[in-house]
């Protein structure tokens, strides 16, 4: 793609994700009760009422608006991947110039109870077929679905190696006005938030042990009346990306995959490419997202594959806490 057609990219998904947007706060301002109900189980996720709002929404903007000139396959949670979407549809993959995976809701749990902000995920890459991967991803975006008692959501968008474009917009009245979030610059982690995601029960006391070996290695524990690092469980990996863009985290380590195959657990409450298909958004904010083994994420655009990620808000922290990540892992995996 040229360079003004990934910038009409980036545009296209920042009105898809304006059109979901409004979709659900419409819906949730109509709904009786309804949309913390329990859909459908897929092989990737528990799919709730709201969510089924949002696919809705998703399927009739593509055929209203998505280029013709580039069909595109499309990769979204509560599609089973066996099930090829593509527009216009009825184009076989093979004939897609371009693969979009999108999560129409991730933070679903937090959204639907009025709790947290959830987001709109979305990354484009050019069609590999089964080859194309978290890596191939050239243009992305990110959308806040706020709670009732917001009225601005923060939308950031980006196409790879020319920065971050970030908006506030007011869900009342449509007015849009730019920042510029920073990542934080601090050297560690001392006095401020940097988590660990287990959000559930399974695994958790094996991700816990982890974690504190970590900072016992890193900045020693219990040798104070205060403790050192604050913990936040966002329960959105979406959301997780946004607090280290803006400067409010400074690490955040999804070990969910390694914890459960260490543990023999089969479970699908784990990262999956859709949930981190925005990590080039940090990237051109100047943060770093990578493997536990220090590699780039090369998943496939897939609904199933489990993820495990590290974000570092800058690379002095990368730095510093990379190798000692590493050794603490094979201490407690092997």
């Amino acid at each position: 793609m040229t360079s003004t057609q990934l910038e009409r990219a980036r545009r296209l998904l920042c009105a898809l994700q304006d059109h979901i947007r409004d979709t659900v706060i419409a819906a949730r301002a109509q709904s009786t009760g309804n949309l913390a109900q329990i859909a459908a189980v897929t092989a990737a996720d528990t799919i709730y009422q709201i969510d089924r709002v949002s696919e809705e929404a998703v399927c009739a903007w593509f055929e209203a608006h998505w280029p013709r000139a580039w069909p595109v396959e499309l990769v979204m949670e509560g599609l089973e991947d066996e099930a090829a979407l593509t527009f216009p549809r009825g184009t076989p993959v093979a004939k897609t110039v371009c693969k979009c995976i999108l999560d129409p809701i991730d933070g679903t749990r937090g959204i639907m109870y009025d709790k947290r902000s959830a987001w709109i995920l979305a990354g484009l890459a050019p069609q590999r077929g089964h080859r194309t991967n978290l890596s191939d991803i050239v243009v992305a975006a990110m959308t806040e679905l706020p709670t009732s008692k917001q009225w601005r959501a923060d939308q950031l968008s980006a196409v790879r190696g020319r920065g971050l474009r970030a908006e506030q917009v007011n869900v009342l009245t449509g007015e849009r006005t730019r920042f510029t979030p920073q990542p934080s610059r601090a050297t560690d982690c001392k006095h401020g938030f940097a988590a660990f995601a287990r959000f559930f029960p399974e695994g958790k006391a094996l991700i816990s042990q982890i974690e504190e070996t970590l900072w016992a290695e890193l900045y020693g524990i219990n040798q104070g009346a205060s403790p050192l690092i604050f913990d936040d469980q966002y329960i959105c990996s979406g959301g997780q990306l946004y607090e280290l863009i803006v400067g409010h985290d400074r690490l955040i380590c999804d070990l969910r995959p390694l914890a459960f195959a260490h543990l023999g657990l089969r479970s699908e409450l784990t990262c999956h490419p859709y949930d981190v298909c925005t990590a080039l958004l940090l990237a051109e904010a100047g943060g770093i997202v990578e493997t536990p083994a220090g590699r780039p994420l090369r998943a496939p655009l897939d609904t199933t594959t489990p993820v495990s990620w590290i974000g570092y808000a800058n690379t002095t922290l990368a730095r510093q806490i990379r190798p000692i990540l590493r050794r603490v892992l094979r201490q407690h995996l092997g």
